[in-house]
């Protein structure tokens, strides 16, 4: 009989208020999408990186195919 009284009530106490769930979930969102964001930028930064040395290695080993003698060196003996 109590517990048809209490339900019969329809006594509500929310635990966490709507507007906070909602500022939680916005500051989460901010602070993922602000890790996506610096996430993509560096993608960006090391392609160009990527792209950069790629041609600086294709022009340095056109121009230095000869082969050098490692062995003219001060520790080896030229006999």
């Amino acid at each position: 009989m109590l517990l048809n009284s209490i339900q019969s009530l329809n006594i509500s106490l929310p635990l966490i208020e709507q507007l906070s769930i909602v500022k939680v979930l916005v500051i989460t969102v901010v602070f993922f999408l602000a890790l996506l964001i610096l996430g993509i930028r560096k993608s960006y930064k090391l392609k160009a990186e990527n792209e950069r040395l790629s041609k600086k290695a294709t022009s340095t080993t056109d121009t230095e195919k000869t082969y050098k003698d490692f062995r003219e060196g001060h520790l080896y003996d030229n006999n």
